[in-house]
């Protein structure tokens, strides 16, 4: 994991550890964003990167060997923070605009 260039705000998302398919897309993102960090806590995963989050529906339909909707997402989502730049049928990103 590298260190994140001091001033780069943090964006994140927090899920439910409710279901596998939870826990293979908490595991496809962090494949997918190595800066990311994980917090496990009771019923709850909190993910943080710096600047940029991405969720690609490769990456999880690999992980959980079927295929994956985007919108799935949704179900898992407690709460984020940054903006959601893009959510289309290949993957969902999270950053600040600005």
């Amino acid at each position: 994991m590298t260190t994140p260039a001091a001033g780069v705000r943090k964006v994140g998302v927090d899920l439910q550890e409710s279901t596998d398919d939870t826990r293979r897309v908490v595991e496809a993102i962090e494949r997918d964003n190595r800066d990311a960090t994980v917090s496990y806590l009771p019923g709850l995963v909190k993910i943080q990167a710096p600047g940029r989050l991405v969720v690609r529906r490769e990456t999880v339909e690999d992980l959980l060997g079927r295929p994956w909707e985007t919108h799935e997402f949704q179900l898992a989502i407690v709460s984020y923070y940054g903006h959601i730049a893009e959510w289309d049928d290949d993957e969902i990103v999270i950053k600040w605009d600005h």
